[in-house]
């Protein structure tokens, strides 16, 4: 596994595979378990089972609740009820050393016996086994059957009688709260909720007390995350206009990633949108919904930013005495200047490290980090290590579109959720491989948080897809990973591009959106309902709140995506399995109809055997087997969300 000096980690209530190769000499059975220590103590052996794959794999899957640093070891041994079993079984069947095979086992069983750990009901039951085996008058047929007895396998397999004990190396595992691997995310701009045009029409800002008037929606559509863009003073100098434009007029706000002017800088909030004590009312508010609110940590400065005078030497200076304005070719951000550790890393950690604490005392414990790769990987591996030993609740979201190796360092450096490629996968070839790599290739050290949408992205996928294209990515997003996010205006089907670029036209970026929620709803025009009811089927099915789950399946079609989420009963907080199955049309533009093909073995079903499913979205129920036809039409109904109803 690519842990290198990180160890991997996971979230309360996942189920974690745990997996090992183990292997010994000659032909006798061995066994594996896995002795797990969580962070209050408490010890536990946990039975691995052979893979067999033919390569000695070993693997059990456990789901840890207790939040903290769990240790960890595999334990190999020479499983002697095993091993005896398969020679018993072998020989007695041609009548080859029967009476030795029969004794042997009885010697197991005395063994067994004599063990004061085991139930007084199991010994008793072994008792009678030693006696059957050892009495002449009973024949080798009934010995086989109790040498076959899946009981009795079932006690050794619990408490084996093992020897030749060898113990692997100590190993960690950390395990963070439950919102750090699963959440539903929202985004909006408070300075857009509750704006209002004036008689001579500019705009007043919308502040913190009138967003909290569009927390009950929030809420509504079943959201557990608000992120907020940055919510400091903007700066004036080299301000941004209205599309990214270098001539703003009287009244547009800028950039919020523009951060500081004399009213102040990272910890203090826009004037227009209130006071500290507003924005912790607001959090509150948002708590009261069962709404977690998340800021934006963006280590970046305005030129107006009181750092830049205070402490020139963060930032990068030119030949010429300017200070380097950020860039990201082709786009500049004349409005920012990004910080440079090099100059002196220890003053910027304490400074960061001070403003983070500053907004945990406001009650927030979710930071979203703007361009985090941008930043040294020493200085996030130190920030979130001494953060969380102080808040282990605190989660950090690394938004960093770049390269593999980078974004994949930062998520094993600490960053408990990371943006991810997902919203230029969109054909079923790709997503098939990408949610394949996010469930089994990279899952123990990055948790993806699939955005369909962001102020910076509007797809070409969303642009010309209309409305069946923000249905179906929604859709996969919800379903294919336990953390997905939406920002505002998804649900109005805001698709309109400034011209020859992946970004929405009049960005909310830099200016004010005055938007009608509500009149939208009452019209029919708004995908609400539809989020609500995403969010609402992710509450109800654990499966969908798990990411190394995912299995894909097959069609005939080559825009028909399918996959399947299966979480067996003994790892759910309810004891009962759960099946979802996605059947999704990746092509807006179409009804596609074809043949599906499933491998029902994962959750539990043989091969030919029917069983019934439900589509969670519009009640329809089938029954079903392995091969089965579908029809999805993308302007109605461009995907399947099943639930399998699997007798338990």
């Amino acid at each position: 596994m690519p842990w290198g000096d990180y160890r991997p980690k996971a979230f309360a209530g996942e189920a974690i595979p745990f997996r090992t190769t183990a292997f010994r000499e000659g032909h006798d059975r061995i066994g594996v378990h896995v002795r797990l220590t969580s962070p209050s103590g408490d010890v536990s052996l946990h039975r691995l089972s052979s893979l067999e794959d033919g390569f000695d794999r070993w693997a059990t899957t456990i789901a840890l609740l207790e939040q903290g640093v769990w240790r960890f070891r595999f334990e190999g041994f020479a499983d002697e009820f095993a091993t005896w079993e398969h020679a018993a079984d072998v020989k007695i069947e041609a009548g080859v050393d029967t009476a030795l095979m029969r004794e042997l086992g009885a010697g197991l069983f005395d063994r067994a016996i004599a063990e004061k750990s085991r139930p007084i009901a199991e010994r008793r039951v072994l008792q009678n086994a030693a006696v059957a085996l050892r009495d002449g008058a009973v024949d080798d047929a009934a010995a086989l059957e109790l040498i076959r007895d899946p009981s009795i396998a079932a006690y050794f397999a619990a408490r084996p009688l093992q020897s030749l004990l060898t113990v692997g190396a100590d190993l960690e595992l950390l395990v963070e709260r439950e919102r750090a691997g699963a959440g539903a995310w929202y985004e909006f701009f408070p300075r857009s909720e509750g704006a209002r045009r004036l008689k001579d029409g500019t705009i007043k800002s919308g502040t913190f007390r009138t967003a909290v008037k569009r927390l009950p929606g929030v809420a509504a559509m079943g959201f557990d995350v608000l992120y907020l863009p940055p919510v400091h003073p903007i700066g004036r100098i080299n301000r941004k206009g209205r599309n990214n434009t270098l001539d703003p007029r009287p009244g547009d706000p800028g950039s919020p990633w523009a951060i500081g002017a004399e009213e102040g800088g990272h910890d203090a909030v826009h004037p227009d949108l209130g006071t500290l004590a507003d924005f912790r009312a607001f959090v509150r508010a948002a708590r009261a919904e069962g709404v977690e609110v998340a800021i934006d940590l963006a280590l970046q400065a305005a030129p107006d930013h009181p750092w830049v005078a205070a402490h020139p030497e963060w930032f990068t200076t030119l030949p010429d005495g300017s200070i380097a304005y950020a860039e990201n070719p082709p786009k500049k951000y004349q409005d920012i200047y990004p910080v440079n550790f090099d100059n002196d890393p220890e003053g910027l950690r304490t400074e960061v490290l001070r403003i983070v604490r500053h907004w945990i005392a406001q009650g927030v414990n979710i930071f979203r980090v703007d361009n985090p790769h941008t930043k040294p990987l020493q200085f996030w591996e130190w920030l979130i290590a001494t953060v969380t030993a102080e808040s282990p609740d605190v989660v950090f979201l690394a938004e960093a579109f770049t390269r593999p190796a980078p974004m994949q360092s930062l998520a094993s450096a600490g960053f408990q959720q990371s943006y991810t490629y997902f919203t230029w996968r969109n054909t079923k070839v790709e997503l098939e491989g990408f949610l394949s790599g996010l469930a089994h290739e990279t899952a123990d050290f990055v948790r993806p948080n699939l955005f369909v949408n962001t102020p910076d992205i509007l797809t070409e996928y969303l642009q010309f897809g209309g409305r069946p294209a923000y249905r179906i990515r929604a859709a996969i997003a919800a379903t294919a990973a336990p953390t997905y996010g939406v920002y505002a205006g998804y649900e109005l089907y805001e698709n309109v591009a400034r011209p020859g670029s992946e970004e929405n036209i009049d960005n909310e970026k830099y200016e004010y959106k005055l938007r009608d929620w509500a009149g939208a709803q009452e019209r029919g025009e708004s995908l609400a309902p539809f989020l609500a009811r995403l969010n609402e089927i992710r509450r109800e099915h654990p499966a969908l709140r798990q990411l190394r789950n995912i299995s894909i399946h097959w069609s005939d079609d080559d825009a028909i995506l399918v996959y399947a989420k299966h979480l067996d009963g003994a790892l759910s907080s309810s004891g009962r399995s759960d099946t979802v199955i996605v059947v999704v049309n990746t092509d807006p533009h179409s009804v596609r109809q074809t043949m599906v093909h499933l491998d029902t073995r994962v959750w539990g079903v043989p091969p030919g055997e029917p069983f019934e499913v439900e589509d969670l979205l519009t009640g329809a129920q089938w029954t079903w087997s392995d091969h089965n036809f579908v029809m999805l039409d993308a302007f109605a109904e461009p995907v399947h969300i099943l639930h399998v109803k699997v007798p338990q």
